[in-house]
């Protein structure tokens, strides 16, 4: 009997996404890699914190992600 094929993990998307327990999918903000200097603290601060992939956006990242 051949062997069935697996479906591969898209590494790139697996080294910028995570998944919470419950499922939804986590992703880190932009902005945050240079001009730090003019951007106020506040901003900073929330750029700090992760966010979460909108749900229409979600189906393909789990596409990339099928062991996720």
């Amino acid at each position: 009997m051949a062997k069935k094929y697996k479906m591969k993990t898209n590494k790139s998307a697996a080294k910028r996404f995570s998944f919470t327990s419950k499922g939804k999918i986590k992703r880190k903000k932009a902005g945050m890699r240079h001009f730090m200097r003019r951007k106020n603290v506040q901003t900073k601060r929330n750029l700090r914190n992760r966010g979460y992939i909108a749900d229409v956006d979600a189906g393909h990242i789990r596409a990339l992600m099928p062991n996720g």
